[in-house]
């Protein structure tokens, strides 16, 4: 059975290491944003009318030198552009 087979329909997959795909469209969100610098290195997805991304990052804010990791959580319609739904702190 695949990743894929084993998530219920509308559920989310389990985090993963991030494609291309996935990351272009982290990148395309994130265009413009100042202040906070966020680093993915996992994502899990849900497929809605859309797609749901929940991104694992570093996140950091230079000069300081202080990290800690968040979840920036991204919207990728079926036709537009993928924007920003919500940043937490974890």
């Amino acid at each position: 059975m695949t990743e894929q087979q084993e998530t219920l329909v509308g559920g989310w997959t389990a985090f993963h290491p991030l494609t291309p795909e996935d990351q272009q469209v982290f990148d395309e969100a994130m265009r413009g944003f100042v202040g906070v610098q966020y680093k993915p290195y996992e994502v899990s997805t849900q497929v809605v009318n859309g797609t749901n991304y929940r991104f694992k990052c570093d996140a950091s804010m230079p000069p300081a030198e202080v990290m800690w990791q968040a979840i920036v959580e991204i919207y990728q319609p079926t036709n537009g552009q993928p924007h920003v739904v919500g940043i937490t702190r974890i």
